[in-house]
């Protein structure tokens, strides 16, 4: 079979499920398949990557079974191949792939022919003006072939979509709705009733063309501003379409058309009185019984509610799918987990993904993303002056989560979150790209960080126009991360998250600009880059919600300097079960024999690890200046140890460190409230005042009281065990 390489094979069965030809699909292009494929049979290949053995026969993917009781008939062997991946589709219905439009075949009918329980026939062929004909045209043969009580259906695939389109922008549940909801043909052969052409409005007075009362009427929505729709008596048009938004009524302009005359008029199909009265004056003006006008309406009615809401539905964001893995790609997942140095090679293989430097805060923020699926998840805050990359940091690491585990939110209204459903942020990661943007939500953002809950009472009116409250409940816990400049803006929400601060030296900087550098030359592999994502959207697939003990927590402290203890305690021995929980591959699961929980255990190396990731942390909530008055004050430090001077003027500073006269004022201000800086000399009208720093080594003093009251009580534990 040399002739059709390049090709994905598939194979054709005969009666005794035997394999007789083949079936190949180019993966070239139409040019390129065309010239490997001279001898190759080019039947049914008006596209040029179809390509069937010489002689072809036998079917796809086999001959249906004698027991078969309803066949859907697909137009390519392609789409049949995917709807034979769904337990839910192959359970109840027999698939069988058509070769192309014109692909039906003799071997095709008389397979159906000999099935003696077959009850209805399915086609589910694309949503094009070939699919729509050949539907036709292969009803109208196989109806004459078969018993007359065989049911002959079609799937209303969207306009211009195949089965394999629709998967790639929808859920699996596309393809049960579609067919759930397909249309009858007909139940004898008179005229199908799928329309092939754009329909025509006919001229008053003239008599309509009418299928038998007993078939089921379509509703024609290839054009959704000309909807029509026709009954044996009377045809319908909707013109100007419906409106979708509001769904309390339903407000068109219809025209109705029977063999005696015609009607126009505004109405509110879901206003009775209206309602009534329309049919009553058309029933005259088209000599037709009201009865048979108010049920044409009533069909029209409900043709078209289930019509809007489909349209509905289809604009509704599509959420992301669940991530499902296979055996080989979670074994390699957990094998990933079981790695004794893991937090090391997580955080070397962070670095390959294209995160440059920040390797204690890119570590740190993928720890606490990945506590989103604990019960109390931990949150996360990015400071930093503009541009230096907080927003860049929180974007990749966010990258290596599955998306159905994110949201990223911009901009929020006061009233937004209330308005999710009830469980769509539980257990999510939610990314805040700019606090600034988010002003309006702090509040319940910051009651679901806390309670993990949030609840409105609001009032609407129902049907009969009256007042009821309602109550809107959204459940978390979510984890929250965002990021600002502005340190102080946000402390409440702060206060409830872990604070990390970028680096901003310039070594840092030298080291991204040259990675953009490489980048634009071509020399960074982003392909490898993306896979390693992947993996680490794996990884996080296979991780579980199990609940984690920390046997050492009594025996732990926290620096006495830290502000706010209570939350920065809680944050840190979270902090501690998050690394035991990323190790839960490496910890035995145990069993409460008292209440039957199941849990694992936070070992040493964990409090170890987690010690060195969030000592910076506890030191900047230790410190207190600001982070960005800090450097600048280290800094200050620094030059004037180098200039070796003891005194400082505001404007020199400004001149050496090249900084707005803004900023460098309130440091110095904030300095100077706080007492580490003096006034030594100077007026304030002409040079300014002249500062001194009072004392060089604070800074020193305190880093080192943080580190040694967290190595001082973890070599006690080590001690005492």
């Amino acid at each position: 079979y040399k002739k059709m390489k390049n090709c994905l094979i598939f194979p054709l069965k005969n009666k005794e499920n035997q394999i007789v030809s083949f079936y190949g699909r180019s993966i070239l292009n139409n040019n390129q398949s065309s010239i490997n494929n001279l001898s190759a049979d080019r039947q049914d290949n008006q596209s040029g990557r179809h390509y069937y053995t010489t002689g072809r026969t036998g079917l796809y993917p086999e001959h249906p079974k004698e027991n078969t009781k309803t066949l859907i008939l697909t137009e390519s062997v392609i789409d049949a191949a995917t709807l034979l991946q769904y337990p839910e589709i192959t359970e109840k219905y027999t698939i069988l792939a058509c070769y192309g439009t014109n692909g039906l075949k003799e071997e095709h009918t008389e397979a159906i022919k000999q099935l003696p329980e077959l009850e209805e026939i399915i086609f589910f062929f694309d949503g094009d003006k070939a699919g729509t004909d050949a539907v036709n045209k292969y009803a109208e043969t196989l109806k004459n072939t078969l018993k007359n009580d065989c049911k002959i259906s079609t799937t209303e695939t969207p306009e211009n979509e195949d089965i394999n389109s629709l998967l790639d922008g929808h859920d699996q549940e596309i393809f049960k709705h579609l067919i759930n909801k397909r249309k009858q043909l007909f139940l004898s052969i008179e005229k199908p009733l799928i329309e092939t052409k754009e329909p025509k409005e006919p001229e008053p007075k003239q008599q309509i063309t009418t299928t038998p009362n007993h078939q089921t009427n379509t509703l024609n929505t290839n054009n959704p501003d000309y909807i029509t729709l026709t009954t044996s008596e009377l045809q319908m048009t909707v013109l100007g379409g419906i409106n979708l938004q509001q769904l309390d009524r339903l407000r068109i302009t219809l025209k109705i058309i029977s063999g005696t005359g015609n009607v126009r008029n505004n109405i509110d199909l879901y206003n009775i009185d209206q309602t009534d009265r329309f049919i009553n004056k058309a029933s005259e003006k088209l000599e037709i019984g009201t009865s048979i006008l108010n049920k044409a309406i009533s069909e029209l009615t409900d043709k078209l509610e289930a019509y809007r809401m489909s349209k509905i539905e289809a604009m509704k964001t599509r959420k992301p799918k669940d991530r499902i893995l296979t055996a080989k790609r979670e074994q390699a997942a957990i094998n990933y987990l079981k790695n004794k140095n893991l937090l090391k090679r997580t955080n070397e293989d962070i670095g390959k993904t294209g995160v440059i430097g920040e390797e204690n805060n890119r570590l740190l923020m993928y720890l606490i993303f990945t506590s989103r699926l604990r019960k109390q998840p931990l949150h996360i805050i990015s400071l930093g002056g503009s541009g230096t990359g907080k927003t860049y940091l929180q974007e990749k690491i966010s990258e290596l989560i599955p998306e159905n585990d994110k949201k990223i939110i911009t901009i929020l209204s006061e009233n937004a979150f209330y308005y999710f459903e009830k469980k769509e942020i539980t257990h999510k990661l939610i990314l805040i790209e700019d606090m600034d943007g988010a002003e309006a939500v702090l509040y319940p953002l910051r009651e679901l960080m806390s309670k993990r809950v949030i609840s409105k009472t609001v009032t609407i009116k129902d049907s009969k126009g009256n007042n009821k409250t309602v109550s809107l409940t959204v459940e978390g816990p979510i984890c929250l991360a965002g990021t600002t400049t502005k340190e102080r803006m946000y402390e409440d929400n702060a206060n409830r998250a872990i604070l990390i601060y970028l680096d901003n030296t310039k070594e840092h900087k030298e080291a991204i600009m040259n990675y953009q550098r490489k980048l634009s030359a071509g020399k960074i592999d982003t392909k490898r880059e993306e896979e390693i994502k992947e993996f680490f959207k794996d990884i996080q697939t296979v991780l579980r919600p199990v609940k984690v003990r920390n046997p050492y927590a009594e025996q732990l402290k926290i620096p006495e300097h830290v502000f706010k203890p209570l939350r920065t305690n809680s944050h840190y021995l979270s902090f501690i079960e998050t690394v035991t929980f990323y190790h839960q591959y490496q910890r035995t699961l145990k069993t409460d024999q008292e209440t039957g929980e199941k849990y694992i255990e936070t070992e040493l190396e964990d409090i170890e690890e987690a010690n060195k990731l969030i000592k910076d942390v506890l030191l900047a909530k230790s410190d207190e200046l600001t982070n960005a008055c800090r450097s600048f004050f280290e800094r200050l430090k620094s030059w004037l140890k180098n200039q070796k001077k003891d005194g400082f003027f505001a404007k020199e500073i400004r001149e050496q460190f090249r900084m707005p006269s803004s900023s460098c004022n309130r440091y110095i201000l904030e300095l100077f409230r706080n007492n580490y800086i003096k006034i030594t000399g100077g007026n304030k009208y002409r040079k300014g005042f002249e500062y001194e720093v009072l004392k060089y080594e604070e800074y020193q003093e305190l880093k080192a009281k943080t580190v040694s009251v967290l190595d001082e009580v973890l070599n006690k534990i080590k001690r005492n065990k």
